[in-house]
């Protein structure tokens, strides 16, 4: 590489800034700095010779110190989202990624920031971007967000009711609608999460004929796989399989008489037993069904249900679940606010329901907002009314909880891109949970 006495000098909209070879290379080969090396990382141009950049200088001297120190300061009269495009422009959006977000621990979050969205009523569902994006869905439509939290063009499948949402990579998004009788609208379908076009709709075939049908629950495997619940006129209920890159259908594991795969809640693809959980909870059943279903061999691996179990009032209402295949074992959550673990191992066991992580206690809200599961870095999050709990170790010990002081309740929430993004059911807002990074000494 260069000497690092090697000085490159730019005049950047009438402001002159000198550095070292060494302080540009931290760049990488991809940003804008890149061409100034050739392959062995030696400096093509003439030392002292002047290049002129006619961008902001403010937020070239922030970019300039991030790559220097690796610490991001941004001072008062720099304009965030002028920074980040900036920064963007230089090639440089994953630098200052890194510097203003540390490792994600739910135990280090602390509130960011609140985005009050535009679309009337409440919002539904929330999903978090492997960018740090999100897109929130609200009846019939979703609104997408990028990591700077500017809206893109909105989605909509045929203005039907959304059931989920999920990002397939940072470009695509992938809604799932109820069917709309008669007309053969709804169903899924994959837009671009930048400009709001559908690339393609994803069909049912049945006896060799495309069917319309509902698509609720959504989830994906490593192999390029879409999984989908799907609920059909005629027997089209189960899980779908589609290819992500062809959006051809693949597979269809269908409804088995006295389970419930069409209507599921969540589906989770489980990459260790290469197995799909698929959890069909309370209140859209009276009952609940959780189950691994293997597609290579087409059978239902385990299974679990509160039918005709001799269980408490509390099993009865289990709200959300969710495979942690390192415990050998499935997470439940019921509306009172219990945690419970069922044994992956054992077919049609009990809940063992675990009293020390119990997350809240006290007199419910007038509208109450049901508990949602997630799991991420070996930590538990489990939301309840207006609060996120967050458990750790071996025996999910309570070990912090996130809550702010306005908005409501908590109807969803998502983690993703180093984010958490929860969801409020009132004044149509959420938050954005970040873990500050550690100083740079």
């Amino acid at each position: 590489m260069g000497i690092q006495g090697d000085t490159v000098k730019f005049n950047v909209g009438g402001r002159i800034f000198q550095t070292t070879a060494t302080t540009l290379a931290n760049a990488g080969r991809d940003s804008f700095f890149g061409a100034f090396f050739n392959d062995n990382w030696d400096l093509r141009q003439q030392q002292h010779q002047e290049h002129f950049i006619d961008r902001n200088p403010d937020c070239f001297a922030v970019l300039l110190d991030l790559l220097r120190t690796g610490d991001l300061c941004i001072p008062s009269n720099v304009p965030e989202r002028l920074l980040y495009k900036e920064a963007m422009f230089y090639g440089l959006i994953n630098h200052v990624r890194t510097a203003k977000l540390g490792p994600f621990d739910g135990n280090r979050l602390k509130l960011s920031k609140s985005v009050t969205g535009r679309a009337p009523g409440d919002g539904t569902a929330i999903r978090a971007g492997p960018d740090g994006g999100c897109c929130v869905a609200h009846g019939s439509m979703v609104h997408v967000f990028d990591w700077m939290l500017e809206e893109h063009p909105p989605l909509n499948l045929d203005y039907q009711r959304v059931n989920d949402i999920g990002w397939v990579n940072a470009e695509n998004v992938l809604i799932s609608a109820c069917e709309r009788l008669g007309r053969g609208d709804g169903g899924m379908g994959l837009f671009s999460s930048y400009t709001g076009d559908l690339r393609y709709k994803f069909n049912v075939v049945h006896d060799n004929q495309i069917k319309s049908y509902t698509a609720g629950a959504l989830s994906f495997s490593p192999d390029c796989k879409i999984f989908a619940s799907c609920k059909g006129r005629s027997n089209e209920y189960g899980i779908g399989v589609w290819d992500q890159v062809t959006g051809k259908q693949i597979d269809f594991f269908y409804e088995s008489p006295g389970w419930s795969l069409g209507e599921a809640d969540k589906l989770q693809w489980l990459n260790g037993t290469n197995c799909l959980l698929v959890a069909t909870l309370f209140p859209r059943k009276d009952n609940c069904y959780i189950s691994l279903l293997d597609f290579r061999q087409k059978t239902m691996v385990w299974s679990w249900s509160d039918i005709g179990a001799p269980l408490t009032v509390g099993e009865k209402r289990v709200r959300d679940a969710i495979a942690m295949e390192e415990c050998n074992s499935v997470c439940v959550v019921n509306e009172y606010e219990d945690l419970g673990f069922i044994d992956l191992r054992i077919t049609g066991g009990s809940v063992r329901w675990s009293s020390r992580s119990r997350l809240m206690k006290g007199k419910m809200p007038d509208e109450p907002c049901y508990p949602k599961l997630a799991l991420h870095n070996g930590q538990l999050f489990s939301s309840m009314n207006d609060c996120i709990s967050v458990f750790c170790g071996p025996d999910w010990v309570l070990t912090s909880r996130l809550r702010r002081s306005y908005g409501g309740s908590i109807c969803d929430f998502s983690i993703g891109g180093d984010r958490l993004f929860a969801l409020h059911s009132e004044d149509n807002v959420f938050d954005i949970w970040e873990t500050p990074p550690t100083p740079v000494v």
